[in-house]
């Protein structure tokens, strides 16, 4: 007999148990959700998923190597950056909306 108690247990145990790991998630829409679990609690688990509505490098206004004042002409350093908008934004998800977890590689370029 199905419990949506022991349901709603396991899923917190799986988010729990990859903590920090690229995940795809299930919803009970059908819908579907990659990103890395940075938190869970008794109602919510919390993602940060990649922001694909923005070029970071366009932004900042260099899109290759060697654009001044970064370098020398020819030998400037990779447009790198680590910060707030670095590709990754927060999403919450209410745990009940989950019908399925499973890991996914993660390969970073």
């Amino acid at each position: 007999m199905y419990n949506p108690h022991n349901h709603h247990h396991h899923l917190y145990d799986l988010c729990h148990k990859h903590m920090h790991h690229y995940v795809l998630a299930e919803l009970s829409d059908g819908s579907k959700v990659d990103g890395i679990i940075t938190g869970v609690d008794e109602k919510y688990v919390y993602l940060a998923v990649p922001d694909t509505s923005r070029n970071v490098e366009e932004e900042r206004g260099y899109p290759g190597y060697g654009y001044p004042p970064f370098g020398y002409p020819g030998y400037g350093f990779p447009p790198y950056y680590y910060g707030p908008g670095a590709g990754f934004r927060r999403l919450i998800l209410p745990l009940a909306a989950l019908t399925a977890i499973s890991t996914l590689p993660f390969w970073w370029y």
